[in-house]
């Protein structure tokens, strides 16, 4: 994983092999963030990643300035590696939670500026994230929902869908 932007831009971060981790190709993620940079103040937001991984989007956010950053993975190396990178990296304000993305968009009560999820793109339950997180109020006004999916794995058609980005293998749907 390569940093793109900010502060630590550039920096390359190695991350324990594993199957269950397919980090934001460097080409989606700039483009990612390019389409969030003009929108948002990054510095200024909320940020939650659900399906965090290793955490690839997490880091960027930290390098360009968000302090409110909160990262689930289910998986408990992941979540140890998270903690143990953003404290090299001097990110403060993160919270780390092993958990299940699911079960936390049900129950949390705290609205965001910007959630990216970027769930394994053979989850079957993967359409149900817009309704989770627009019913329960995560979004703060203005705020983005994200979702990281196949391009061959089209999102379905949703009131709040704003738009699909699509580079290469990899599109991003956008619900406000």
């Amino acid at each position: 994983m390569r940093i793109i932007s900010g502060k630590h831009r550039g920096k390359l971060i190695s991350a324990p092999g594993s199957a269950h981790v397919r980090p934001t190709t460097d080409r989606a993620k700039e483009s990612l963030f390019n389409i969030l940079s003009n929108q948002y103040y990054l510095e200024d937001v909320s940020f939650l990643d659900a399906f965090a991984g290793w955490g690839n989007i997490c880091y960027e956010m930290g390098s360009r300035g968000c302090e409110d950053i909160t990262a689930i993975d289910v998986n408990a190396r992941s979540t140890r590696f998270i903690e143990k990178t953003m404290e090299e990296l001097g990110y403060e304000g993160v919270v780390v939670i092993k958990g299940n993305a699911f079960k936390y968009l049900e129950q949390s009560k705290k609205p965001y500026d910007i959630i990216f999820a970027d769930p394994p793109y053979e989850m079957a339950n993967i359409h149900k994230i817009p309704d989770l997180v627009l019913e329960n109020n995560l979004l703060k006004p203005e705020g983005v929902l994200v979702i990281e999916h196949a391009s061959f794995n089209q999102m379905p058609e949703h009131p709040r869908k704003t738009s699909t980005r699509k580079y290469g293998h990899t599109s991003f749907s956008f619900y406000q």
